[in-house]
């Protein structure tokens, strides 16, 4: 999951990026004054921004992919000690033996 939500986050990123050199075009010309006047802060947003995408991405996929995955898995858990499944879970199966 963790792989995805970082594919997705490096894709906006991009996106944004290519976006802004289209946008900031004008500023090419003045290109080395302004990093070597503003590079610390360009880099501390940029960090800021990356994390924040990246935490946006992962909330996003844990509600929209994720949903009601805890009552699955329980119900699922509740059936295998029950034995009300075709498959048996694996521990019941070394404890007859």
């Amino acid at each position: 999951m963790i792989a995805n939500v970082l594919l997705i986050a490096i894709a906006i990123l991009l996106a944004l990026g290519f976006w802004l050199m289209g946008e900031l075009r004008f500023l090419v010309p003045y290109k080395l004054a302004l990093w070597r006047a503003y590079a610390t802060p360009i880099l501390i947003y940029a960090g800021i921004l990356s994390a924040n995408v990246f935490a946006a991405v992962f909330v996003l996929i844990r509600k929209f992919f994720l949903k009601d995955t805890g009552r699955k898995l329980s119900h699922l858990d509740k059936q295998l000690h029950v034995g009300q499944t075709e498959m048996p879970a694996p521990w019941l199966g070394e404890e007859s033996d």
